[in-house]
């Protein structure tokens, strides 16, 4: 790539902290006895990335889903630690970004407590530029509108065309997209690779440290 990348932002869950199982088990549980017996994974999977409460709307056919949030957040707190871990590579290829003086941001549909915490869980808080954090309080339109990447930019005073944005979901890459920024999609995405490439991701990287070659560090 010709271009210098100085500035990558990262989507949170299923990008570069596993916590896919800790959100299926969270939405289970909050959802028992609303949803039918056979509801599952395979359902809950495909909306993975949209904002929480849409996501209850969704599943729940219930509109004030106030109570249904509650409950996810609360087990989705208890159940936290032992769920919860570093992508492979994650950590180091963090660390050379952030030795190489690249700008790191966090971009996530998350609120800030379980977004923070997560990261200082795992180790990779450190890294991140500490007002670089855009989570679903800081938003109006949360992805796959541009507003959340388009606030990291701001705040990073990053220049689109030398900023990748790097995440599991369609709503991920049509944010950066929207946004002018470098979309990146992550094949370990329970979505599937495929879904990433119809929403139009510029690069696809089956292992975080790929990132060297885009970002010209190798």
């Amino acid at each position: 790539m010709t271009t210098k990348i100085r500035t990558v932002l990262f989507d949170l869950d299923g990008t570069i902290i596993d916590t896919n199982e800790l959100i299926i088990q969270s939405f289970l549980y909050a959802l028992k006895g609303l949803v039918p017996v056979d509801f599952g994974r395979e359902h809950i999977i495909p909306s993975m990335g949209l904002p929480l409460s849409d996501q209850m709307k969704l599943f729940s056919g219930i509109e004030d889903v106030t109570d249904l949030v509650a409950a996810y957040r609360e087990v989705n707190l208890r159940l936290h630690d032992d769920y919860v871990s570093a992508f492979p590579y994650v950590q180091e290829v963090m660390a050379r970004l952030h030795a190489e003086g690249i700008q790191i941001g966090i971009v996530t549909t998350k609120m800030r407590l379980t977004t923070e915490r997560g990261l200082r869980y795992v180790g990779l808080y450190e890294y991140i530029v500490p007002n670089a954090i855009v989570t679903i309080e800081d938003v109006v339109h949360p992805k796959p509108h541009p507003e959340p990447v388009q606030k990291a930019v701001q705040l990073l005073d990053a220049d689109p065309a030398t900023t990748l944005m790097v995440g599991d979901s369609g709503v991920d890459i049509l944010s950066a997209e929207s946004a002018g920024v470098i979309s990146v999609g992550v094949a370990w995405s329970l979505k599937g690779e495929a879904k990433l490439r119809e929403s139009g991701a510029r690069h696809i990287i089956h292992d975080m440290r790929d990132l060297y070659a885009i970002i010209g560090l190798e």
